[in-house]
């Protein structure tokens, strides 16, 4: 008993410190190229607006087109220079990038620019994926544990073993839902003001690794403070 409780500690551990360490490298690989970039989009914004009345139909349609791949990239002109320090590469936004990376589910809302960054990246999913499929194994392991225990207690009450397996079944279902549906909602509804329906959703395309990409959380590049942040309400 001792031996497994030190097992799931470690691996715990383990899993959190490698998630970490992703986030602290990714922040470090990525963060100053993307606050140059934006000061980029931001100068080329300021000048638009400068010389907005002396602009060719030409002008205003590379203005738009450059417009259109900066916002693709995650680079919103939204404020000026000194607003550039929002980042969506800071601690909480790399650590939330790397836990969608190794569970796959891969939102497509942010991703590595750099070179550098692209490449660590091919060598942390290719040891994070392994390692989060152990740890969900792991997560369904302590379920499942749960409730071999649930039923060992019920048989000990003298109930038939159709209904315990009935039971047992639907503790584990309910507890699932409890645990990665509903309680989660719940959070995003009083951090974001969401709607609870648009929680359960978003922690459903989560769960299930779909991953659309329409309601993302923490993304600070519209210039605005730190919160979390749903896609289709930018403008």
């Amino acid at each position: 008993m001792c031996s497994g409780k030190i097992h799931t500690g470690l691996l715990v551990v383990s899993y959190a410190a490698y998630l970490l360490l992703g986030a602290i490298v990714f922040r470090a690989l990525e963060k100053n190229a993307e606050t140059e970039q934006k000061r980029a989009v931001i100068r080329m914004k300021e000048a638009f607006l400068q010389n907005f009345a002396h602009l060719t139909v030409a002008d205003v349609e590379q203005f738009v087109k450059n417009l259109t791949d900066a916002v693709q990239k995650g680079l919103y002109p939204v404020g000026n220079e000194s607003q550039t320090e929002l980042s969506n590469w800071d601690l909480s936004n790399s650590f939330f990038f790397v836990g969608s990376l190794v569970s796959t589910i891969g939102y497509g809302t942010q991703c590595p620019k750099t070179a550098a960054g692209q490449i660590f990246c091919l060598f942390f999913a290719s040891f994070g994926i392994p390692l989060t499929i152990i740890f969900l194994h792991w997560v369904g392991k302590m379920l499942s544990l749960l409730c071999e225990r649930l039923g060992r207690w019920l048989y000990e009450k003298g109930m038939k073993k159709k209904k315990i397996k009935f039971l047992t079944l639907l503790f584990f279902l309910v507890t699932g839902i409890l645990v990665f549906l509903c309680l989660p909602s719940l959070v995003f509804q009083v951090t974001e003001g969401w709607s609870y329906s648009e929680g359960i959703y978003f922690a459903f395309i989560t769960l299930s690794t779909i991953g659309f990409g329409d309601y993302v959380v923490d993304e600070k590049g519209n210039g605005e403070e730190p919160s979390f942040w749903k896609m289709d309400g930018w403008e």
